[in-house]
């Protein structure tokens, strides 16, 4: 498509915009409403599990669609995209229970993994490398935007209309979606000789699934030790060997082992899964700091939180500009990723609100400089005929990178609050206390419960007016307690930043070209075609 005129690109890339922002603002809208609707439909026990099968089937179907868009062009993989995530929002909306409700999302997972595959990818197709990085900018301010707008529009409808809405108040903007790209972006052949790889996807599969769901659940549901737990790691130790041996011998692997020679290519993804482990820890248990810790409100904790996405969509749009003005990213990527390890460290030593929105300033500057860049040196350092698995390849490692993150980080948290409230309940002996007041005090042994404002003020009710003074006494080293174990959290992950950093001192720098294909490509390209004839 690099034939065609600069403003048809514009023109497709409006389409585009339009498709991704359909799909990121129908996630980040269900984020804050999702308690709510839990507590409409029932089934708590399932809670997880609506978050766990969208990331179960978005992730399969990125890695997946980016090699078939390789062989069958983008369009008509981001046009079913558009119509599966329709599919599952309406139906999300029609949920009577809770095993419809993670069915359907499980549907709009699969939509919006060949959204983001299909989208990222078309740009590579439009641009160079060198144009590519004004518009990686503009995708990156696209989930900023998302970010942004979701969470408070999503509050506000769960409040004062009924939640179905959630998944339907957008479906318009993705029919528009729909016809903006049936209208606007052109097709393209079918590679030759090309070959659907049904072994190794199947394989692939097998070993996504038992991990992401081994990390989702060890630490929560089942021990890090039970055999539930090892039983999958086995499981995908085993589907791993048997991808590996099966993608050596097939013409068109899914996922082409030959990609991860190339150090840019290996380096960056290594730095993405890290970037993501690591940045887990300032976006999901942020709210438990500034909600629990410092017992701000939920509506008012979005404020402290939102600066992230402010400074992160500022800092790579002019990420963006440079990259395409200079034609070099790795300085670009050194600069943020240490300002993602300072904002993380300020997580680590942060006692009032003011600091609070400090750290998510200078880490989200840091991440809206640092996450474009290594999607941009992937597609750089891909040969144009791998460029949707290349594409899809950085996505999956950023996907693995964020489940892992949350688990661990998940399991840090627990194991640390669990040890201190154990020192906090045995100790309720030192007040005074019998055992009946000091056993309804293990009630607080859950961390969340700092959040819920109205069941902590239930618990702080139904005690005698004699213990309240030392409940409050309890409640402070709650807070500390928790205060604490944050800080690990946030401490590991200034670490696993912190490696990251080191790796990208390793990264290679490409220039970034100023054509679509690579210069190789292309002499190939012309070796192939017939020589002239001058007799």
């Amino acid at each position: 498509m690099e034939h065609l005129s600069y403003q048809r690109k514009v023109t497709i890339m409006a389409a585009i915009v339009t498709a991704m922002f359909f799909a990121s603002i129908n996630q980040t809208i269900v984020g804050v409403a999702l308690p709510r609707i839990i507590a409409k439909l029932g089934g708590m026990d399932y809670y997880t599990w609506v978050m766990t099968i969208y990331f179960l089937t978005s992730t399969i179907s990125t890695i997946l669609v980016g090699k078939l868009s390789d062989i069958y062009g983008r369009k008509y993989f981001i046009l079913s995209g558009i119509v599966i995530f329709i599919c599952g929002a309406f139906l999300a909306g029609t949920a009577k229970d809770i095993i419809q409700l993670i069915i359907y999302r499980g549907i709009q997972g699969t939509g919006a993994g060949i959204i983001m595959a299909t989208a990222f990818t078309a740009i590579g197709d439009l641009f160079s490398p060198r144009e590519r990085g004004r518009w990686s900018g503009l995708m990156s301010a696209v989930f900023g935007t998302s970010s942004v707008l979701g969470p408070g529009l999503g509050g506000y409808i769960v409040e004062h209309f009924a939640w179905h809405w959630i998944f339907w108040i957008f479906l318009p903007l993705g029919v528009i979606a729909f016809f903006m790209i049936l209208f606007l972006f052109p097709r393209v052949e079918k590679q030759k000789s090309q070959s659907i790889d049904y072994s190794g996807s199947l394989l692939l599969t097998l070993t996504i699934v038992p991990m992401l769901l081994a990390f989702s659940w060890a630490g929560t549901k089942y021990a890090w030790t039970s055999s539930m737990i090892i039983e999958l790691f086995a499981v995908t130790l085993a589907a791993l060997a048997l991808f590996i041996f099966a993608e050596t011998r097939v013409k068109t692997p899914v996922l082409p082992l030959d990609l991860f020679k190339s150090g840019v290519i290996t380096i960056s993804n290594i730095i993405g899964f890290m970037m993501f482990a690591g940045m887990m820890g300032a976006l999901m248990y942020m709210p438990f700091y500034v909600q629990g810790v410092m017992g701000i409100s939920p509506t008012y904790a979005g404020y402290v939180t939102m600066p992230v996405s402010i400074s992160m969509l500022a800092m790579s749009a002019y990420a963006g500009r440079y990259m395409t003005r200079t034609g070099k990213y790795k300085n670009l990527a050194l600069t943020g990723m240490t300002i993602m390890v300072l904002g993380m460290f300020l997580m680590v030593i942060m006692k009032s609100i003011p600091v609070a929105v400090l750290s998510m300033i200078i880490f989200g500057s840091g991440l809206g400089l640092g996450m474009p860049v290594f999607m941009l040196a992937v597609q750089n350092a891909a040969d144009s005929k791998d460029l949707g698995v290349a594409t899809a390849s950085v996505q999956l490692f950023r996907n693995l990178g964020g489940t892992i993150g949350i688990a661990v980080m998940g399991t840090v948290l627990s194991t640390s609050i669990a040890s201190r409230m154990n020192g906090l309940i045995s100790s309720g002996s030192r007040f005074g206390l019998d055992p009946e007041m000091s056993g309804k005090l293990t009630q607080l042994m859950d961390p969340q419960l700092l959040l819920d404002q109205p069941k902590l003020s239930g618990i702080q009710n139904g005690l005698p007016a004699t213990v309240q003074p030392v409940f409050a006494q309890l409640l402070e080293a709650l807070r500390q307690a928790l205060a604490a174990s944050l800080a690990n959290v946030f401490l590991l992950g200034t670490i696993v930043l912190a490696v990251a950093l080191v790796l990208t001192f390793f990264l290679k720098e490409l220039p970034l070209r100023t054509t679509v294909r690579k210069v190789s490509e292309s002499n190939k390209k012309e070796q192939r075609e017939p020589a002239p004839d001058v007799s």
